[in-house]
């Protein structure tokens, strides 16, 4: 199996790359959120993969991350989601926005991928919840972005737990006034963790 593909970039498509290691051409297909993360043509590349077999067709996936390809094996053990269901997923957020709409119930938002309805969503949060790792999904979040002074102050009310999911809210794209707004609409209380306050916070939003 071939875990990793590392060359230099030699096409990028919508949906599709084409990565050049010693003379032959990989041809790997990555969701939206890759190709726009991606360098110029040219440079070089190293994408994580994954190989799917079937009786007509052998076909790469591939990811930036060790991380979105973990997700992106997950997501194929879900019924009714194939490879390129899990890609779309993967297209319309990232690995750690999806481990969030799980833990929101957020059916809604996963729907949006191409080809995967409301039913099969709830059925993915319904396969998936036991098995996402939402403490490293809030640690991932509070790693890539820090919340501004206004959030701090907003919720220095509701203690440091509020305070870490409103960061988390933030490093994932809402802006400081949504997360402290949909964070002061939870009761929080005294006991209360980061990912219990992020559950209902998320329903606000």
């Amino acid at each position: 199996m071939i875990q990793f593909v590392r060359g230099i970039l030699d096409t990028v498509s919508e949906n599709q790359i084409v990565v050049e290691n010693q003379g032959i051409g990989f041809g790997i297909l990555v969701p939206l959120s890759v190709v726009s993360a991606l360098p110029q043509t040219g440079n070089e590349v190293k994408i994580y993969t994954y190989m799917h077999v079937r009786e007509d067709a052998m076909q790469l996936f591939g990811f930036l991350t060790k991380d979105e390809l973990a997700m992106f094996q997950l997501l194929i053990t879900v019924s009714g989601i194939g490879p390129k269901g899990a890609l779309g997923i993967l297209s319309v957020m990232d690995a750690d926005a999806l481990r969030f709409a799980i833990l929101a119930d957020d059916a809604k938002s996963i729907s949006k991928a191409p080809g995967i309805g409301v039913k099969t969503a709830g059925r993915l949060i319904l396969e998936l919840r036991d098995k996402v790792d939402f403490e490293e999904a809030i640690e991932g979040a509070l790693d890539r972005g820090e919340m501004n002074a206004a959030g701090r102050s907003s919720a220095g009310e509701n203690g440091a737990a509020a305070n870490e999911a409103i960061q988390a809210l933030v490093a994932l794209g809402y802006s400081s006034a949504e997360a402290v707004k949909a964070v002061k609409k939870v009761a929080a209380a005294p006991d209360q963790t980061v990912e219990d306050i992020l559950k209902a916070a998320l329903k606000n939003l």
